[in-house]
């Protein structure tokens, strides 16, 4: 039994509740069975739904990154003219 399972994790929802194109909370970036089954899981389930969400949230301000950027490139190249 490692230590991360002595302890509960508290349920990640942050109280946004709105789901992204791809059917996850933008708030917590759980899927819908996930919230649905999170006070079933264990607490190792728990630890995975939770690695996969920071992942899934990563990924998310990457791609919001990706869009800025391109939707300005002219602003950001100005910041190099002299």
């Amino acid at each position: 039994m490692e230590q991360r399972e002595l302890f509960d994790l508290p349920n990640p929802c942050i109280g946004v509740c709105l789901t992204n194109n791809r059917g996850y909370c933008k708030g917590c970036f759980r899927s819908r069975e996930e919230r649905q089954l999170w006070f079933r899981f264990s607490s190792h389930q728990k630890y995975q739904v939770l690695k996969i969400c920071r992942m899934r949230h990563a990924r998310a301000m990457r791609q919001a990154k990706k869009r800025r950027s391109n939707e300005h490139p002219a602003a950001a190249q100005k910041q190099f003219d002299f």
